[in-house]
């Protein structure tokens, strides 16, 4: 695959490291997926880009939700709720899906691959190349 090519890669983050990252690509003016492919080429270098914020607060050995992060999530909502049914349940490991839509649409239009069409009433691919 030619280096000019673009696949995604999914990561979970716990939903503080993600404020955090969000913040952190305000600040430096960039969009979430360019903060994220920025910072994880600083560290593979060795330098990291200035900024007030303190990224050295805990949150690299943050358990890493997706892999053991579902239990750990049904268990905070329980502790949260007390009592919670089956679509309180799914709506609490689930609340950050829009989010991550809404972002991954996003960046799939600011690289022009994707397109909102009112006449089609939808998203649409405009570049199939990738």
């Amino acid at each position: 695959m030619p280096d000019s090519e673009r696949v995604s890669v999914q990561t979970y983050v716990t939903p503080t490291q993600r404020r955090r990252w969000r913040e952190e690509a305000d600040e430096f003016d960039m969009s979430n997926a360019e903060y994220v492919r920025t910072m994880v080429q600083a560290g593979r270098r060795s330098f990291e880009l200035t900024t007030e914020s303190d990224a050295t607060d805990g949150d690299i050995s943050d358990p890493t939700p997706g892999v053991d992060g579902l239990k750990e999530r049904v268990l905070e909502v329980l502790r949260e709720d007390g009592t919670a049914d089956w679509d309180r349940l799914l709506a609490g490991v689930t609340d950050d899906i829009e989010d991550r839509l809404e972002e991954t649409l996003d960046d799939l239009q600011a690289t022009g691959r994707i397109k909102y069409s009112g006449r089609r009433g939808g998203y649409t691919v405009i570049d199939d190349e990738h």
